[in-house]
């Protein structure tokens, strides 16, 4: 049976593998699991000294998986999805090891945090990304911690409020991801492997030549200042998205999206 997370190690790399696409490899509790499990493992392996989180199936990660919430309050049960989602992101920027994101799919929601939240991304031809939580009456409020210290202000402002879906170019243009790979380099190449995949490996050959308390120091030193963000606002922001969750808004919004029609404050198409 499949694992919601692959682990591998090899020649100095680990590899973390979203592998669930039946749910678009929602962030479902097996996955955080693994993920965390797999971030710990990498760690205190000597052996490794880059992490590469990958995915299968055409998303690299579409988010919560809501199907996973059942029982209790639904704020307390908000509260707690958020704060999980907080404490994977931060786990990511706090590895003392690189994590390189290799990405060749949809990105949404939770996962737009997670490309965040690695010290450098690369992305192929496939890859599209949205922030579209303002269209259903929420806001992308923990994904911030990992969204503003790389995005330009201007790119924000703009993503957040309009939702628009935009590509890999874009995204690198902006701050999001470190590079964008075409679809001429994203053509299969004679040993098999695809333009991300080279440069996953041209990256990791790069990053091989340092050394483990180098890269560490050096990775300190970019991430301090996100780190503090997490412990000065993690939990207020962990109360505002379960409040906006569990709102009258919200939840027309995603019967909405559920439903597929407009909600009720958006111009009907047909019209």
């Amino acid at each position: 049976m499949d694992t919601p997370v692959d682990y591998t190690v090899a020649d100095g790399v680990a590899r973390l593998t979203l592998n669930s696409p039946r749910n678009r490899n929602a962030l479902s509790p097996a996955l955080i699991d693994g993920l965390h499990r797999g971030l710990r493992d990498a760690a205190a392996d000597d052996a490794v000294r880059v992490v590469v989180l990958g995915h299968t199936g055409n998303t690299f990660c579409a988010g919560a998986d809501l199907s996973q919430a059942t029982g209790g309050d639904p704020f307390d049960l908000a509260v707690e999805r958020a704060r999980e989602l907080a404490a994977t992101l931060r786990a990511i920027v706090a590895s003392p090891l690189p994590v390189i994101a290799a990405i060749d799919g949809h990105v949404r929601a939770g996962g737009m945090g997670l490309v965040g939240a690695c010290d450098i991304a690369v992305a192929g031809p496939a890859s599209t990304f949205a922030l579209t939580e303002a269209r259903i009456g929420v806001a992308p409020a923990i994904i911030s911690l990992t969204l503003l210290p790389k995005l330009s202000a201007r790119a924000a402002g703009r993503y957040y409020l309009s939702g628009e879906t935009f590509g890999a170019a874009e995204a690198a243009r902006i701050g999001l991801i470190t590079e964008a790979i075409d679809g001429a380099d994203g053509a299969d190449a004679a040993d098999g492997s695809d333009g991300v995949a080279a440069a996953i490996d041209a990256l990791t050959g790069q990053l091989l030549r340092a050394s483990p308390q180098g890269l560490a120091a050096s990775k300190a030193l970019t991430t301090a200042a996100v780190l503090a963000g997490f412990d000065r606002d993690g939990e207020r922001l962990a109360t505002e998205s379960a409040r906006l969750f569990v709102s009258a808004e919200a939840q027309e919004g995603m019967l909405a999206f559920l439903q597929k029609r407009p909600p009720r404050w958006a111009p009907d198409p047909g019209a």
